[in-house]
């Protein structure tokens, strides 16, 4: 039976993650459909997240027509109970596969996106070495798979309607040395050249503003979509949350509003970055 109050970050998520365990193995929408005796547009309306939202019953079916584990079945059925909850919070490590799925689908359908970093530079601008260092804690296995995922989430910024990605970056985080120097050299060099891509707008925000201003509550994401409320993503040490509530939305926006009135232009941002890149090379 399908919810029709789709387009929550948690519905979002579930559509995108059932769409991947279909296409993992090769099965078409139509070739489901007849699986599941249903419509195949009824398949790809849950898959999207936006318009509906399937019960965790059904769930645990379309896993089950596709071969997916006990566990997966279990967990994607958890998933849906809560789906049509404008607030989720997701445990586990951060930038686990399934985080990185929820984002890479976030990114694909939003028309811009915003990052606010404060202390490690911004996921979609970042340089596999400077990945593998933020990415500590796990098995030298899964840190490469989920080095390889983040590093695909950069797919969308060069596709023809791919979304405007604007980096709000607290200068601090430049000075970071997160891997080492060299790692950091290296990292603002690419920060400094993507830049010049015309989907892509970078600001520094100074260190030395003796006000208070959002970026000092910590680092943020806004997604904006062209049809429907915007969601917000919150890293913390071992969860994450995602925001879809209407204020909340607001809040951030003007919080981002904020943010760009205090920052360097894209220009003084890009000088600033590069010469930032020669100091930590010639400093090694």
């Amino acid at each position: 039976m399908a919810r029709t109050n789709g387009g929550t970050p948690r519905a979002r998520a579930l559509g995108a993650e059932l769409r991947q365990a279909r296409e993992e193995r090769g099965v078409g929408v139509r070739e489901l459909a007849r699986r599941l005796g249903t419509d195949h547009s009824k398949i790809s309306r849950y898959e999207s997240g936006v318009s509906a939202t399937p019960s965790p019953e059904y769930v645990a079916s379309v896993l089950t027509a596709l071969g997916v584990s006990e566990s997966e079945r279990e967990r994607l059925a958890s998933v849906a109970r809560g789906a049509n909850e404008a607030t989720w919070v997701s445990t586990g490590v951060p930038g686990a596969q399934h985080e990185l799925t929820t984002l890479i689908e976030f990114e694909r359908d939003a028309s811009q996106v915003v990052e606010v970093s404060t202390m490690v530079l911004p996921g979609l601008l970042q340089t596999s070495d400077y990945a593998r260092a933020v990415m500590t804690g796990a098995s030298n296995n899964d840190v490469e798979a989920r080095v390889a995922l983040r590093l695909g989430r950069r797919e969308v910024l060069t596709r023809g309607n791919g979304p405007h990605f604007t980096a709000l970056i607290l200068e601090t985080a430049l000075r970071t040395p997160i891997g080492g120097r060299g790692v950091l050299a290296e990292q603002l060099r690419q920060i400094a050249d993507m830049a010049a891509w015309p989907n892509v707008t970078v600001q520094v925000i100074p260190s030395d503003i003796e006000t208070w201003h959002p970026a000092h509550v910590g680092a943020f994401i806004l997604f904006e979509f062209p049809k429907s409320k915007p969601i917000v993503h919150i890293e913390q040490y071992s969860s994450a949350v995602f925001l879809h509530e209407p204020e909340d939305g607001q809040a951030y926006q003007e919080a981002v509003g904020k943010l760009r009135q205090l920052a360097m232009s894209p220009v003084e941002s890009t000088e600033i970055i590069a010469r930032t890149a020669k100091e930590m090379e010639n400093s090694q």
